[in-house]
């Protein structure tokens, strides 16, 4: 309907509190909210942006230090949730796949996973990792 009020969007701070538990109170509420989520009361959004900074907080030796596999378990699954609108939520699942069965930078996995959803092969770059990935032409500027 044209009067529906936009679909709220999440921060990357709710996703971390509810798969680490590091504040139960917080764990607690970020629980509820996608619990609502899953059961179809609510639909929540968020960029692709905000799945890579998630990424980053976990993996982050300072911080987390969860290992790739995971980590691309716990964000898949919130990401399989039919009202968790993210945008290029194919090709995010697809770089979740790719970082935890390389050691790519989520970056380069969200660029290789957009690039192979497209008939684009070239990816500019001076990062040689892309020369690993069957499929991918990496070209120097």
């Amino acid at each position: 309907m044209p009067n529906d009020p936009p679909d709220p969007y999440v921060d990357t701070d709710v996703i971390i509190r509810l798969i680490t538990h590091d504040d139960p109170k917080k764990q607690e509420a970020a629980a509820k909210l996608f619990g609502k989520v899953e059961n179809g009361e609510l639909i929540l959004t968020a960029p692709d942006t905000v799945i890579a900074d998630a990424v980053f907080v976990l993996s982050s030796p300072r911080l987390y230090n969860l290992p790739r596999t995971e980590i691309r378990d716990v964000l898949t699954s919130l990401l399989r949730y039919t009202n968790f609108k993210v945008d290029n939520k194919q090709a995010v699942i697809n770089a979740l796949d790719l970082y935890a069965s390389t050691n790519l930078d989520f970056g380069d996995c969200i660029l290789i996973a957009l690039t192979a959803q497209t008939e684009a092969r070239e990816i500019y770059s001076y990062d040689r990792d892309f020369d690993k990935i069957q499929g991918i032409v990496r070209i120097k500027p």
